[in-house]
């Protein structure tokens, strides 16, 4: 059974799910930033997911970014597993700009989240759905 990580949960928005992901919203107003999560019990890894599963993140992954790209029109997409604090599979893309506040080091560590205010929030998360959550 998929559980997502409390950490996780406890710094994002649900966009939905798609065939493979679960889509996050990283509740970070400084970043538009997106975290797909594969919906696969266990899985710390790209590599142990099925070579079909494989591809279904890389379609939807793909999906992210030309999301991103076209809400944003970003300088950069930064698309990366980490896995160092959260061990569950999780890939972060988040689209970048030379005049944001890391640039142009990795947004993780370097300055405190900037929640979204209640609004902005439900805007992001509804814009994103759009582009990623086809019923």
């Amino acid at each position: 059974m998929f559980n997502l990580d409390s950490r996780l949960q406890a710094d994002t928005e649900v966009i939905g799910d798609m065939p493979l992901c679960r889509a996050l919203l990283m509740n970070d107003s400084q970043f538009p930033w997106v975290i797909l999560v594969p919906r696969e019990p266990g899985a710390k890894e790209l590599f142990e997911l099925s070579e079909s599963q494989q591809h279904q993140f890389l379609r939807e992954s793909g999906m992210v970014c030309r999301a991103l790209q076209s809400l944003y029109q970003p300088e950069k997409l930064n698309v990366a597993a980490l896995g160092n604090v959260v061990a569950q599979l999780h890939i972060h893309h988040v689209a970048r700009f030379s005049d944001d506040i890391a640039w142009p080091a990795p947004v993780w560590g370097r300055q405190p989240a900037v929640p979204y205010s209640a609004e902005a929030l439900q805007r992001h998360k509804h814009n994103l759905q759009q582009y990623l959550i086809k019923e």
